[in-house]
């Protein structure tokens, strides 16, 4: 068994902003790309065209319909990946030592060589981050691209997860929660990051930002909607006049 680390150097991890994502699943397309070209050994498909297509993904998003008691309905899109716990149950019930988690960071990984696909860490999961490849037949999960965050042959700016980079919303953030003046724990702060499932007591590295009401617009948050003219100048004038005639 593997004995989880007291302490991290570090603590990076994800804020995920469930107020701005759209549910475009871009983030699930560049995780399976990514290391599906880059990874020890491709994310595999069975049946892609198939029937009954199956595979194994690090991401995936979730769209849900909620009714709050004094609000509307709204839809709510909910990415999940590898939360990378401070008590990861994962590391701790592996019975080759194959899951663990790295003291310099806190990123939980499997040494895939020494994984025999038991499955004993999805099981123990309580957030179904764990998935076996059945092509490979060991667990894979989220490494946060471990092999892009530290790799200097990379523009400074691609030093993030796929992910994160890929997402049209901004809805990812990629920090050192370990740092208090980290983008990351600044959001967690000034928003009210929340842990995923709490009560399971794991301490998730991963936090959420809660989505705001969407049935009303506070006018001080949106400064930009403002009322169009009803009439326009200049070169849109011309534009509209144009258009008129086609």
């Amino acid at each position: 068994m593997t004995q989880l680390p007291a302490k991290t150097e570090r603590k990076l991890g994800l804020v995920i902003d469930l107020d701005t994502c759209v549910g475009c699943h871009a983030c699930v397309i560049s995780c399976k790309g990514w290391n599906t070209e880059n990874y020890g050994a491709p994310l595999s498909d069975q049946d892609p065209y198939g029937a009954n297509p199956r595979g194994t993904f690090l991401n995936r998003v979730h769209s849900y319909e909620c009714t709050p008691a004094d609000g509307a309905a709204q839809l709510i899109h909910f990415p999940k990946s590898c939360l990378h716990c401070e008590d990861a149950p994962c590391v701790t019930v592996c019975p080759t030592g194959a899951s663990y988690k790295r003291v310099e960071d806190g990123i939980v990984l499997v040494n895939e060589s020494d994984c025999i696909g038991c499955g004993l860490c999805a099981w123990s999961c309580p957030y179904g981050a764990r998935e076996l490849d059945r092509a490979e037949g060991v667990m894979k999960k989220c490494t946060l691209c471990i092999d892009r965050i530290y790799n200097e042959n990379l523009p400074e700016e691609d030093r993030i997860p796929a992910c994160v980079r890929t997402c049209p919303a901004g809805a990812r953030h990629f920090g050192d929660f370990a740092d208090p003046e980290s983008n990351v724990s600044k959001l967690v702060a000034e928003r009210g990051g929340m842990d995923l499932m709490p009560e399971q007591g794991t301490r998730p590295v991963n936090k959420y930002l809660p989505p705001r009401p969407k049935d009303r617009i506070d006018s001080d948050a949106a400064p930009a909607l403002k009322p169009v003219a009803e009439e326009a100048s200049g070169f849109f004038a011309w534009l509209d006049k144009a258009l008129e005639k086609l």
